[in-house]
């Protein structure tokens, strides 16, 4: 099923007529994963899709209609263009939908806000993005190897951040989230931006990384000298957390049944409140996260999502970005060589990353 037929199903559940697009994450799906942000931060893009039962409009100024035929290839792949003048309003949309009912993927005027269930519409990857996703999460896994395996004691966060993010780029992906914590703010912290602080022992390195609309995540952990018992008891923990849960991402469960299997990990490794200090994870795709899991959601787990949990344990993290097949579970953003541990979960077993001990 195409894009442009699955939006039409979802107009015919809501009795809409069109669909407008404006977010860089749906634009991105919607058209197979251009690029519709100039800064990198923005929610909404530059360029404003309507999709319909029988169209595909794109409106943008003359600054960026160049970029989105020649580089982007959209009229190649049937989108009618409607350009104006980057110093003049646009009236092509509101003439296109007089009179139409409405769907957006976010607030607009007169239309019913679809943005959670295109959210979920869009985890569902097609063969070709997954195909996308695997290139994209091998580049992100060798980004963080060659970063984390440069970083020295007396370094800063932003120094650190910088190698992360350059490694990223040279690896033709987008770092949208770069998250650096050395030392007592990994225990502080759970999203801990980088900042001057200088690396002692410790460090934990965070990348969110975006190449043709999707996004994979993944953290790695270095530690200078030999690991602390605490610290080493907690690694092995939320690594058994973590493999629980990817044990119990299969296609036919559902997402909260695979969050209260991660609470019982936790409760069983001797951490039972850790999981209220930060979320979980959940289905990765167009944004880090589609959407978050708790025990409210109770949607299926889909063959060709990706999912990327998090589990933290104070002071240790794990996180890798995974596809379940309608056979087994592939982990996308591994990296060769890093060590491993074999977690063993319901019969079988589950490599997780271990902290880099760098003597």
């Amino acid at each position: 099923m195409t894009k442009q037929e699955r939006i039409t199903k979802l107009l015919e559940e809501h009795n809409l007529e069109g669909l407008i697009i404006q977010q860089v994450s749906n634009f991105a799906w919607a058209t197979d994963g251009a690029a519709s942000y100039i800064n990198t931060a923005t929610t909404n893009g530059v360029g404003t899709l309507l999709v319909t039962a029988e169209a595909k409009h794109l409106i943008a100024d003359n600054i960026e209609s160049p970029r989105f035929e020649k580089e982007e290839g959209l009229k190649a792949g049937g989108w009618e263009f409607h350009t104006h003048r980057w110093d003049q309003p646009s009236d092509a949309l509101a003439k296109l939908t007089g009179g139409m009912k409405l769907g957006a993927d976010g607030v607009y005027p007169g239309a019913i806000d679809l943005s959670d269930e295109l959210a979920v519409l869009r985890s569902y990857l097609d063969a070709g993005e997954q195909e996308r996703f695997r290139q994209l999460a091998t580049r992100c896994a060798g980004a963080m190897d060659k970063a984390i395996r440069a970083v020295k004691p007396g370094m800063t966060e932003f120094q650190i951040a910088a190698l992360l993010s350059g490694a990223t780029q040279s690896n033709g992906v987008l770092p949208v989230v770069v998250l650096i914590a050395t030392d007592e703010r990994i225990y502080n912290f759970r999203h801990p931006l980088p900042t001057d602080n200088k690396m002692d022992k410790y460090a934990m390195l965070v990348l969110c990384g975006r190449k043709d609309g999707l996004v994979c995540s993944l953290t790695r952990l270095v530690h200078f000298g030999p690991l602390p018992d605490e610290l080493k008891r907690k690694a092995e923990a939320v690594a058994y957390v973590d493999a629980a849960m990817i044990a119990a991402t299969r296609p036919g469960k559902a997402v909260n049944e695979v969050f209260q299997v991660g609470k019982a990990a936790y409760a069983k490794t001797g951490f039972a409140d850790e999981w209220h200090l930060h979320h979980q994870g959940g289905p990765a795709g167009y944004d880090p996260r589609e959407f978050i899991a708790t025990d409210a959601v109770d949607l299926p787990v889909g063959s060709g999502q990706a999912y990327a949990w998090n589990p933290s344990i104070t002071g240790c993290k794990s996180e890798d970005t995974i596809l379940a097949g309608e056979d087994s579970n592939q982990i996308l953003s591994a990296i060769a060589g890093w060590p491993m541990k074999q977690v063993e979960v319901d019969g079988q077993v589950i490599e997780r990353p271990e902290i880099l001990v760098v003597d």
